[in-house]
Protein backbone atom coordinates (compact mmCIF):
# COMPACT_ATOMS: atom_id res chain seq x y z
CA UNK A 1 0.00 0.00 0.00
CA UNK A 2 0.78 3.69 -0.15
CA UNK A 3 1.01 5.39 2.93
CA UNK A 4 2.08 8.82 4.63
CA UNK A 5 3.72 8.61 7.90
CA UNK A 6 3.40 11.32 10.27
CA UNK A 7 5.63 11.76 13.54
CA UNK A 8 8.24 8.88 11.31
CA UNK A 9 10.97 10.95 13.11
CA UNK A 10 9.91 9.85 16.58
CA UNK A 11 10.93 6.40 18.31
CA UNK A 12 7.63 4.74 17.18
CA UNK A 13 7.39 6.33 13.47
CA UNK A 14 10.77 5.21 12.92
CA UNK A 15 9.74 1.44 13.76
CA UNK A 16 6.59 1.95 11.98
CA UNK A 17 8.38 3.43 8.76
CA UNK A 18 10.78 0.29 8.77
CA UNK A 19 8.12 -2.38 9.43
CA UNK A 20 6.12 -1.16 6.18
CA UNK A 21 9.19 -0.96 4.15
CA UNK A 22 9.93 -4.72 5.17
CA UNK A 23 5.84 -5.15 4.34
CA UNK A 24 6.74 -3.90 1.11
CA UNK A 25 4.31 -0.53 1.26
CA UNK A 26 5.61 2.53 -0.24
CA UNK A 27 6.44 5.29 2.23
CA UNK A 28 6.32 9.23 2.44
CA UNK A 29 7.61 9.99 5.70
CA UNK A 30 6.18 13.33 6.27
CA UNK A 31 8.82 15.29 8.83
CA UNK A 32 9.67 18.78 10.17
CA UNK A 33 13.24 17.76 10.34
CA UNK A 34 14.51 15.38 7.30
CA UNK A 35 18.53 14.67 8.68
CA UNK A 36 16.57 12.96 11.77
CA UNK A 37 15.44 9.87 9.59
CA UNK A 38 18.38 7.86 9.14
CA UNK A 39 16.26 4.98 6.96
CA UNK A 40 16.81 5.11 3.65
CA UNK A 41 15.11 2.68 1.27
CA UNK A 42 13.77 2.42 -2.56
CA UNK A 43 10.67 2.97 -1.52
CA UNK A 44 10.78 5.63 1.25
CA UNK A 45 10.12 9.38 0.30
CA UNK A 46 11.08 11.96 3.20
CA UNK A 47 9.42 15.22 2.83
CA UNK A 48 9.24 18.26 4.44
CA UNK A 49 5.93 19.63 5.73
CA UNK A 50 4.29 21.66 8.47
CA UNK A 51 1.81 19.16 9.91
CA UNK A 52 -0.31 22.25 11.77
CA UNK A 53 -0.86 23.30 7.62
CA UNK A 54 -3.66 21.48 5.60
CA UNK A 55 -1.82 23.17 2.51
CA UNK A 56 1.59 21.87 3.39
CA UNK A 57 0.06 18.23 3.83
CA UNK A 58 -2.05 18.12 0.77
CA UNK A 59 0.43 17.23 -1.82
CA UNK A 60 2.08 14.61 -0.14
CA UNK A 61 -1.14 13.31 1.25
CA UNK A 62 -2.35 12.98 -2.80
CA UNK A 63 -2.71 9.05 -3.74
CA UNK A 64 -1.72 7.54 -0.79
CA UNK A 65 -3.80 4.70 0.60
CA UNK A 66 -3.65 5.45 4.43
CA UNK A 67 -2.08 8.07 6.79
CA UNK A 68 -0.56 7.17 9.96
CA UNK A 69 0.52 8.78 12.72
CA UNK A 70 3.00 8.56 15.85
CA UNK A 71 2.94 12.25 16.70
CA UNK A 72 3.84 13.02 20.40
CA UNK A 73 3.76 16.48 21.58
CA UNK A 74 5.60 17.23 25.32
CA UNK A 75 3.78 17.63 28.27
CA UNK A 76 3.49 21.48 29.38
CA UNK A 77 2.49 22.54 32.69
CA UNK A 78 1.30 26.09 31.92
CA UNK A 79 0.24 26.41 28.58
CA UNK A 80 -1.89 22.86 28.17
CA UNK A 81 -0.98 20.22 25.31
CA UNK A 82 -2.55 21.47 21.80
CA UNK A 83 -0.86 19.22 19.34
CA UNK A 84 -2.50 16.19 19.11
CA UNK A 85 -5.94 18.34 18.07
CA UNK A 86 -4.38 20.53 15.91
CA UNK A 87 -2.73 18.57 13.69
CA UNK A 88 -5.35 15.88 13.29
CA UNK A 89 -7.39 19.19 11.96
CA UNK A 90 -5.03 20.13 9.46
CA UNK A 91 -4.37 15.88 8.56
CA UNK A 92 -8.27 15.30 8.53
CA UNK A 93 -8.98 18.50 5.90
CA UNK A 94 -5.85 17.48 4.07
CA UNK A 95 -6.95 14.06 3.46
CA UNK A 96 -10.97 15.48 2.44
CA UNK A 97 -9.30 17.34 0.01
CA UNK A 98 -7.47 15.05 -1.94
CA UNK A 99 -9.73 11.78 -1.06
CA UNK A 100 -7.91 9.49 1.22
CA UNK A 101 -10.53 8.36 3.58
CA UNK A 102 -8.13 6.59 6.45
CA UNK A 103 -6.27 7.36 9.23
CA UNK A 104 -5.00 5.43 11.66
CA UNK A 105 -3.49 6.88 14.91
CA UNK A 106 -2.08 6.43 18.25
CA UNK A 107 -2.58 8.01 22.05
CA UNK A 108 -2.68 6.14 25.13
CA UNK A 109 -4.19 4.24 27.89
CA UNK A 110 -5.97 6.46 30.58
CA UNK A 111 -6.81 9.78 28.01
CA UNK A 112 -10.27 9.50 29.47
CA UNK A 113 -9.76 11.25 32.71
CA UNK A 114 -11.55 8.89 34.74
CA UNK A 115 -10.32 5.23 33.86
CA UNK A 116 -6.92 5.74 36.03
CA UNK A 117 -8.81 4.67 39.39
CA UNK A 118 -7.92 0.92 38.84
CA UNK A 119 -4.19 1.81 37.92
CA UNK A 120 -1.29 1.17 40.33
CA UNK A 121 -0.69 3.98 43.00
CA UNK A 122 2.05 4.85 41.69
CA UNK A 123 0.71 5.40 37.83
CA UNK A 124 -2.81 7.11 39.86
CA UNK A 125 -1.15 9.39 41.94
CA UNK A 126 2.18 10.22 40.42
CA UNK A 127 2.55 9.43 36.36
CA UNK A 128 -0.69 10.09 35.42
CA UNK A 129 -1.21 14.07 37.24
CA UNK A 130 2.71 13.99 35.63
CA UNK A 131 1.26 13.73 32.03
CA UNK A 132 -2.08 14.92 32.21
CA UNK A 133 -2.02 17.98 29.80
CA UNK A 134 -0.89 15.44 27.11
CA UNK A 135 -3.35 12.99 28.17
CA UNK A 136 -6.33 15.71 28.22
CA UNK A 137 -5.08 16.86 24.19
CA UNK A 138 -5.19 13.26 23.62
CA UNK A 139 -8.66 12.94 24.79
CA UNK A 140 -9.58 16.18 23.44
CA UNK A 141 -8.27 14.90 19.66
CA UNK A 142 -10.14 11.02 20.30
CA UNK A 143 -13.23 13.25 21.06
CA UNK A 144 -13.49 15.31 18.06
CA UNK A 145 -12.68 11.95 15.82
CA UNK A 146 -15.39 10.57 17.32
CA UNK A 147 -17.21 13.49 15.67
CA UNK A 148 -15.71 12.76 12.37
CA UNK A 149 -18.09 10.71 10.05
CA UNK A 150 -16.20 10.59 6.56
CA UNK A 151 -12.79 9.81 7.63
CA UNK A 152 -12.22 5.73 8.15
CA UNK A 153 -10.05 6.10 11.69
CA UNK A 154 -8.80 4.45 14.19
CA UNK A 155 -7.12 5.05 17.47
CA UNK A 156 -4.61 3.24 18.75
CA UNK A 157 -4.00 3.40 22.68
CA UNK A 158 -0.78 1.76 24.04
CA UNK A 159 0.02 1.72 27.47
CA UNK A 160 3.57 3.14 28.68
CA UNK A 161 6.39 2.56 25.55
CA UNK A 162 9.30 1.27 25.90
CA UNK A 163 12.58 0.69 23.72
CA UNK A 164 12.41 -3.13 23.67
CA UNK A 165 12.52 -5.63 20.54
CA UNK A 166 9.51 -6.29 18.35
CA UNK A 167 7.84 -8.99 19.68
CA UNK A 168 5.65 -11.77 17.87
CA UNK A 169 3.40 -12.14 20.96
CA UNK A 170 -0.85 -12.10 20.40
CA UNK A 171 -2.44 -9.00 21.05
CA UNK A 172 -4.69 -8.42 23.98
CA UNK A 173 -7.37 -5.43 23.02
CA UNK A 174 -10.22 -4.08 24.79
CA UNK A 175 -12.72 -0.70 23.48
CA UNK A 176 -11.42 0.91 26.26
CA UNK A 177 -9.23 3.23 28.02
CA UNK A 178 -6.68 0.39 29.20
CA UNK A 179 -6.98 -3.93 28.55
CA UNK A 180 -8.24 -4.75 31.68
CA UNK A 181 -8.39 -8.41 33.32
CA UNK A 182 -10.96 -10.49 34.79
CA UNK A 183 -11.03 -8.25 37.79
CA UNK A 184 -11.51 -5.26 35.54
CA UNK A 185 -7.98 -4.65 36.41
CA UNK A 186 -5.43 -3.75 34.00
CA UNK A 187 -3.23 -5.75 32.29
CA UNK A 188 0.53 -4.94 32.67
CA UNK A 189 1.58 -1.56 32.12
CA UNK A 190 3.89 -1.84 29.32
CA UNK A 191 4.37 -2.60 25.68
CA UNK A 192 7.35 -2.32 23.38
CA UNK A 193 7.43 0.16 20.41
CA UNK A 194 7.70 -2.05 17.75
CA UNK A 195 4.91 -4.33 18.52
CA UNK A 196 2.40 -0.76 18.92
CA UNK A 197 4.19 -0.49 14.78
CA UNK A 198 3.62 -3.85 13.91
CA UNK A 199 -0.57 -3.40 15.23
CA UNK A 200 -0.89 -0.08 13.60
CA UNK A 201 0.15 -1.76 10.37
CA UNK A 202 -1.84 -4.87 11.01
CA UNK A 203 -4.78 -2.16 10.46
CA UNK A 204 -4.21 -1.74 7.04
CA UNK A 205 -5.71 -4.80 5.89
CA UNK A 206 -8.14 -5.49 8.53
CA UNK A 207 -11.11 -3.45 8.88
CA UNK A 208 -12.05 -4.77 12.64
CA UNK A 209 -11.27 -1.07 14.60
CA UNK A 210 -12.94 1.14 12.27
CA UNK A 211 -14.02 4.62 13.58
CA UNK A 212 -13.30 2.82 17.25
CA UNK A 213 -10.65 3.49 19.93
CA UNK A 214 -8.86 0.22 21.17
CA UNK A 215 -6.24 -0.04 24.17
CA UNK A 216 -3.98 -2.81 23.36
CA UNK A 217 -0.93 -5.22 25.09
CA UNK A 218 0.92 -7.72 24.24
CA UNK A 219 0.34 -11.26 25.66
Amino acid sequence: MKIAVLGATGQTGQQLVSQALQQGHSVTAVVRNPGKLTVTHENLKVVEADIFSEDSLKPHFKGQDAVLSCLGFPISFFYGVTGYTQSMKAALNAMREVKVSRIITMTSWYTDPNSGTNSSFLIRFMLLPMIRSVLNNMYEMENFLKQTEDINWTVVRPPGLKNIPTTADEFLTHEGYFVPDENGLPIGQSVSRGDVARFMLSLLSNNAWMKKAVAIITK
